[in-house]
């Protein structure tokens, strides 16, 4: 490319002789990645700021200084080069290719395939970054509010999600991943028990049914289980409605659930049934006691993962 002839140019520099050359060079390529400003964390502006100065006040007393500059410039542009492609492709692009394209990108949103997205390119669980956010709720914003087929609720002065309507059944919401393909998959719930939570139908292994009480995460289609959150009836007895990971439980979780689930409950005590128990979050790993100490010691909470 353009870019990498520079660097020839330069590693073999006679400066006197080649200091023109560069600079008209690396001028035009300039002009090729102006679409491209946005890409990268320095405007072209800046980029241009840098050439007059690292190239047009040196040119007339050129040093080995100079040179050294030109070459982080060209580095930088080569690195620009590299990545428009990437940003302009039509397959659909992830965060992890970000990543791999620019391994110093920072957290925050991106603007690819005409759209933005949110990567996260710091560790995430365990895992190197690149994580591409599919779906994201937070309801301390008081901007958000909850997706279809969940009402807002206002109790104990936090915000929540919950269930439209008091007969038992599921609500569900699909959050697309828009073609990016994804070996991994790592996220989090918070939620609070509210009335008599009966964690897990240990007899019902139909991923389309209301198997858990809580928040059930899927994948594909057909549907495949990724991660159970269970909210059990109380953490200081066994009975049908507790969680299955306490101590001496009896409880059998269906094999579509297997291993991958996190249960836990809000209240130490016999639950009222109109009660939400804010004072204790789900699935946080926090306040676990009595026969329920062995939900809280999961390893990752309160983050699970998935991979495939």
């Amino acid at each position: 490319s353009n870019v990498e002839h520079i660097i020839e140019q330069v590693n073999d520099y006679n400066v006197n002789s080649n200091l023109s050359l560069i600079q008209d060079t690396m001028n035009s390529i300039i002009q090729q990645i102006m679409v491209h400003a946005n890409n990268t964390n320095r405007s072209t502006d800046e980029l241009l700021q840098l050439l007059n100065t690292s190239l047009i006040k040196d040119i007339s007393i050129p040093t080995a200084a100079a040179v050294n500059d030109v070459l982080l410039i060209v580095n930088e542009l080569l690195e620009i080069q590299n990545g428009s492609s990437l940003f302009n492709s039509i397959r659909p692009i992830s965060c992890k290719d970000i990543k791999a394209a620019y391994p110093n990108s920072p957290s925050g949103y991106y603007h690819v395939n005409s759209r933005n997205i949110y990567c996260n390119m710091g560790e995430l669980c365990g895992q190197d970054g690149g994580w591409t956010r599919i779906a994201y709720l937070d309801m301390n914003d008081i901007s958000q509010h909850c997706p279809s087929g969940l009402q807002e609720w206002l109790t104990g002065g936090i915000r929540v999600c919950r269930r439209e309507g008091n007969s038992a059944g599921c609500r569900s919401n699909v959050f697309q991943t828009n073609g990016i393909s994804y070996s991994q998959i790592c996220g989090k719930v918070v939620g609070y028990q509210k009335g008599t939570t009966d964690a897990v139908q240990f007899n019902n292994n139909d991923i389309n049914d209301a198997y858990i009480d809580g928040v059930s995460i899927t994948r594909g289609s057909p549907r495949q289980h990724v991660w159970s959150y269970m909210a059990g009836y109380t953490s200081d007895i066994n009975r049908a409605s507790t969680c299955p990971c306490n101590t001496g439980s009896t409880n059998t979780v269906p094999s579509i659930i297997g291993e991958h689930y996190y249960c836990e409950s809000g209240t130490n005590s016999g639950p009222l049934k109109s009660q939400v128990y804010t004072g204790d979050p789900l699935w946080d790993g926090n306040n676990c006691p009595s026969v329920e100490a062995p939900c809280c010691t999961a390893t990752g909470l309160p983050w699970f993962f998935r991979d495939y």
